[in-house]
């Protein structure tokens, strides 16, 4: 039986694809998957539908994934992403998923890096709409007794022996019980926003723990210096809130002032794009305006410019968030805004069809370094973590029957100093980051108790690691003593996490294969 470790959209996704085919699995979480990260996805899922009348086509979807993420992501998985990416949305559509439509056709909107309206959408609640249809189609699996499901449990261990994963152990997080599962698993628990509690968009709920049982069992993970700074967040109690990048897809402009006006930089900097520029490229301008400029310390958002027909048909949920969290009215006040975390494009290395290093385990969604490279494109994480799942479901072999009855020490987990994790990671690994910040950082975390033996400790030395490392600016990734790109590090940088100690080594991407069909 497949174990699958998630039940947000890559969970389910994963669990349905096995059910479809006959397959028994178990979906295991902490939480229902009313409460999943996937809800709170906002701003809608890319795919070259075409239904605007622009011309658009999955090789342009695919140069703007490439480009977006800096030619780091594997070409081969990326195309397979683009060009499945119109069945994958209309397959959502199918089971029930309620985007906002013309007729029988979903409607488009502009996001960040792309050149064609790509975006469909469920006004700003795009996540809670296409959750819902997968719950419901998940139900009728379970009525069949095709998906088990296992609620308020958490992954403490897996099996993994001579190079292969034969079982996980759960934890029951009410009753203390521990279940030990044999069967393959399927990772799909989202990213890593308990390092950085507070200064995150995410639930704190995935907090981590899996991508660091993973990593001190011999996973590998990839890209961990690649961390998304969404450019228009507020501060709300103990989170980041984002402000939807369908507010800039629908009319927003970023300003700030200058002799007493407003400048809008992003649109006189990038007069193509403007406003929907990467995430990247827009936070660091941000940073840039506040912080080298010097021309204030407040971005605004200014949205008067959307018409009403927009708040009303596309807007409204993000118009009562405001409201309800800051007491002001996008519509008639501009909004103060900052860069906040928001998105691992680093993870858990996996290949085009999902499996890690290790045979028996795979991994889906954000928890996996897979389709984004240097910079995710809005739009692109929903597609990613529903076509991940599906892909890793049909290309997981079952190993039921086989765990090993060997049980290796057990892993160093202690959370008690998390803040002081925290508060290293933040230092090293801002918007910005240097060879004196890094260093500075990693001194911190080599003080903090349990060093050496907390591998969550581990998995952060290795994040501050890998920016150390890369003696270059590349997409997040913004050295102040490197700011330019380097094609010698467009490579992907490997963690390994053995006796102990962390190593970081840079290896290849993946030639794009020659008998590509319809080679963009």
């Amino acid at each position: 039986m497949i174990n699958i470790i998630g039940a947000g959209l890559a969970g389910l996704a994963a669990a349905i694809e096995c059910a479809k085919s006959g397959r028994e699995c178990r979906l295991i979480s902490k939480q229902p998957s009313e409460r999943a990260q996937s809800v709170l996805a906002e701003g809608g899922i890319n795919a070259a539908l075409d239904t605007m009348g622009e011309n658009d086509t999955w090789e342009e979807h695919f140069n703007d994934t490439m480009n977006g993420g800096v030619q780091l992501a594997d070409p081969n998985a990326v195309e397979n992403l683009t060009k499945n990416a119109p069945e994958t949305v209309r397959y959502l559509i199918n089971i029930g998923a309620g985007l906002n439509m013309q007729g029988d056709k979903p409607v488009l909107r502009n996001f960040g890096g792309q050149k064609k309206k790509r975006t469909a959408f469920a006004k700003t609640g795009t996540g809670k709409i296409i959750m819902t249809a997968l719950i419901n189609e998940s139900r009728k699996y379970e009525a069949k007794g095709l998906i088990h499901r296992y609620m308020h449990h958490s992954l403490s261990d897996l099996y993994i022996s001579g190079g292969k994963c034969y079982g996980a152990e759960i934890t029951d997080e009410y009753s203390g019980e521990i279940l030990s599962l044999d069967g393959a698993v399927i990772l799909a628990c989202g990213g890593l926003n308990g390092f950085f509690d507070g200064a995150s968009t995410g639930t704190t709920q995935n907090d981590g723990t899996a991508a660091v049982i993973a990593f001190a069992r011999g996973a590998e993970l990839a890209n961990l210096e690649f961390i998304q700074y969404h450019p228009t967040t507020i501060s709300i109690s103990g989170k980041r809130m984002l402000i939807s990048e369908a507010a800039r897809g629908e009319g927003g402009r970023l300003y700030i002032k200058r002799n007493n006006k407003n400048y809008y930089f992003m649109e006189e900097k990038y007069p193509e794009l403007g406003n929907l520029m990467p995430r990247d490229v827009v936070s660091r301008e941000m940073y840039s305006a506040v912080h080298t400029e010097g021309l204030g310390n407040t971005v605004f958002l200014d949205m008067s410019g959307v018409p009403q027909s927009t708040w009303d048909k596309k807007l409204s949920d993000l118009r009562k968030e405001c409201i309800h969290y800051l007491s002001v009215d996008p519509a008639k006040e501009d909004i103060p805004v900052e860069p906040g975390i928001h998105y691992f494009m680093g993870g858990i290395n996996v290949d085009e069809t999902h499996k890690t290093n290790i045979d028996g385990l795979y991994a889906a969604g954000e928890c996996a370094a897979q389709y984004h490279g240097a910079n995710r494109l809005g739009g692109n994480s929903m597609l990613g973590a529903v076509y991940g799942g599906i892909t890793a479901a049909k290309n997981i072999t079952d190993t039921s029957g086989n765990m090993s009855s060997q049980k290796k020490p057990a892993i160093y987990l202690a959370p008690e100093n998390d803040e002081k994790l925290k508060n290293a990671l933040i230092e090293g690994l801002g918007i910005v980051r240097s060879e004196t910040t890094i260093n500075a950082a990693l001194e911190k975390l080599y003080k903090i108790d349990g060093y050496g033996e907390n591998a969550r400790l581990a998995l952060g030395e290795a994040m501050l690691l890998s920016a150390l490392g890369r003696r270059e600016s590349r997409g997040a990734h913004c050295r102040s003593d490197f700011p330019d790109k380097d094609e010698n590090y467009r490579r992907t940088s490997i963690a390994v996490y053995c006796g102990g100690n962390v190593t970081i080594d840079l290896r290849d991407i993946p030639k794009r294969r020659e008998n590509s069909e319809n080679k963009a």
